[in-house]
């Protein structure tokens, strides 16, 4: 081999020299000094103390209330998730299938919902469920009840907010991915025999599990980091492990306790993306947003 074939190759490096820049200075810079704050201790309402001291880490290893949230936060994630791909899948398949000239005003009319905000979107279920709310009215006119339904504050609102705002997420992964599959193979399974539903389960839909599982990704990441929801559509124990971040930081001002909640949950996030990555690859969440 040649000293030139030999000699170290620093093209790649001078091209991905932005982006490591970037990364490092955003995201690494940043969430070590979080993880460095942890060890901080919190004297009183803002003041904290130079240290290193593991008690905030004790505090959240041994004190129950933290594993509950933990354990709220991954089974409402793992339900938001589920509900947006059955419910995503069906628009979705519908978008990448469908025969319509204008495809483009249908994937406008699905992004649409970006353009309002996400505190507006999730404060408009306070006006249909809410005890004054469009669908009390309704029930009450239509003579069902004669006193509103409690249909606020509780998990259900908090799951149906989540859902709502997530589910374009989901729809457009698995329109990405249904968009890639070759349109003749479904035709050429049902002229092999196969009835339309054997072609869909057999094909199509093992095709599309890619944009599932990145739409799935997305969902369960942004859910498990959200607090807004909760503090806003949740009762007193609809809470997230967000919500006690928030709690932490802004009405407590224990910052200390905060950055060791914040760690906590970038790890357990971060262990979902690992484990995605791992499995699937991370070309699909590039594919989603090309």
């Amino acid at each position: 081999m040649s000293d030139t074939a030999k000699e170290f190759d620093r093209r790649p490096w001078v091209l991905l020299a932005p982006s490591l820049l970037a990364i490092t200075v955003l995201v690494v810079i940043p969430m070590s000094f979080i993880l460095v704050y942890s060890f901080y201790e919190n004297i009183d309402l803002a003041v904290d103390r130079v240290a290193f001291q593991l008690g905030n880490w004790q505090e959240l290893l041994t004190d129950g209330y933290y594993h509950i949230a933990i354990w709220k936060t991954l089974r409402l994630s793992v339900i938001v998730t589920v509900l947006s791909a059955v419910l995503g899948y069906i628009p979705a398949y519908f978008i990448a299938m469908t025969k319509f000239r204008h495809k483009w005003l249908l994937l406008l009319l699905l992004i649409l919902p970006f353009w309002v905000s996400f505190i507006i979107r999730t404060l408009s279920w306070i006006h249909i469920l809410g005890n004054k709310g469009a669908l009390n009215g309704l029930f009450m006119w239509l003579g069902l009840t004669e006193q509103p339904i409690p249909m606020m504050f509780n998990e259900f609102a908090v799951i149906l907010g989540f859902v709502h705002v997530f589910l374009p997420y989901m729809i457009l992964n698995v329109y990405v991915s249904l968009e890639g599959i070759d349109a003749n193979l479904e035709p050429a399974a049902r002229t092999l025999g196969a009835t339309p539903w054997q072609a869909f389960r057999e094909v199509t839909l093992p095709l599309s599990t890619p944009g599932l599982a990145a739409g799935g990704l997305l969902v369960f990441v942004l859910t498990g980091g959200s607090y807004v929801t909760p503090l806003i559509l949740g009762g007193p124990n609809d809470f997230m492990f967000g919500n006690l971040i928030y709690d932490a930081v802004v009405s407590e001002l224990n910052w200390p306790m905060g950055a060791t909640l914040s760690f906590t949950l970038l790890v357990l996030l971060g262990l979902v993306v690992v484990l995605y990555s791992r499995f699937m690859g991370m070309n699909q969440l590039s594919k989603a947003f090309s």
